[in-house]
């Protein structure tokens, strides 16, 4: 089972297309990279994602379940956008590291037992 699918995915802007029929399958633990020009659809896709944006067709799934619908709060996907008007007083790093300061940290659970 895939971690991310995007199966037939669209987005139009009244006459304008954004996204045409696109698939797309990332599996658990893969990293991957949109690359391509200025205009192609890497933020729209990138948007539609983490839920900033719907499709006007398709599905967007996380573990095999559909996350149309799901505020992007819910969806559990942290975008860093190219634009310097996020947070222009911070770093990189702290412009990254902003987000985390609101999720709970995991719980640390070990499978090795210790004997005294």
């Amino acid at each position: 089972m895939s971690s991310l699918a995007l199966d037939g995915v669209a987005k139009r802007y009244g006459d304008a297309t954004a996204l045409a029929d696109v698939d797309l399958t990332v599996r658990d633990g893969e990293f991957f990279t949109l690359v391509g020009p200025s205009g192609c659809g890497k933020t729209t896709t990138l948007r539609t994602i983490a839920g900033f944006e719907t499709p006007t067709a398709g599905d967007v799934r996380f573990g095999g379940n559909s996350v149309l619908g799901v505020p992007p709060e819910n969806r559990d996907v942290g975008v860093v956008f190219q634009q310097y008007a996020l947070f222009p007083h911070m770093s990189v790093g702290e412009n990254v590291a902003y987000g985390l300061r609101f999720r709970s940290p995991p719980s640390r659970t070990s499978s090795c037992s210790t004997s005294r």
